[in-house]
């Protein structure tokens, strides 16, 4: 009795994520995060920083505004690599107040690679991951161009 219980349970989580992928709309985002305040986000073993940053269409930092990151970010490795927790808020007219859950490592001056573990609003039921590239790195300026791979549901509003 109870394997079939199992069984059955099983082949309905199986069938509840096939059906997920079949219909699921894959979105392509394409944006830059800029870290206004560079001395602030220490890298030190063991610093804890609460972040709400701008992501932005360009490089440059009077680009379109496309959103916001906020979040948090620890310094976790004494290599000076972070474990970072965001959520990306969307504010442009296409995603406005959907938001994207982005949580991971993040070495230090490499692309970084972090699962997309959720969101709301356009994206709900998200699943995916970024790639976020350093572009410009110095002592006053911190920007990261980013490729955000994330599949989803259009979900309608009752």
């Amino acid at each position: 009795m109870a394997s079939s219980l199992s069984q059955t349970v099983l082949l309905s989580i199986l069938l509840f994520l096939s059906l997920h992928q079949a219909c699921a709309e894959m979105t392509h985002l394409h944006f830059y995060f800029h870290v206004t305040d560079v001395q602030a986000n220490a890298t030190d073993y063991g610093t804890i920083i609460a972040m709400d940053e701008a992501l932005r269409e360009g490089l440059d930092e009077n680009s379109t505004l496309i959103g916001r990151v906020q979040g948090l970010q620890a310094a976790v490795g004494k290599d000076g690599s972070l474990e970072t927790m965001f959520n990306f808020l969307f504010l442009n007219e296409q995603y406005n107040g959907s938001t994207l859950a982005i949580y991971g490592r993040a070495p230090l001056e490499t692309t970084i690679e972090r699962p997309v573990i959720g969101g709301t609003g356009k994206f709900r039921m998200s699943q995916g991951y970024s790639l976020a590239k350093p572009a410009i790195l110095s002592a006053t300026r911190l920007v990261y161009e980013l490729d955000v791979y994330v599949w989803h549901l259009e979900l309608k509003d009752d």
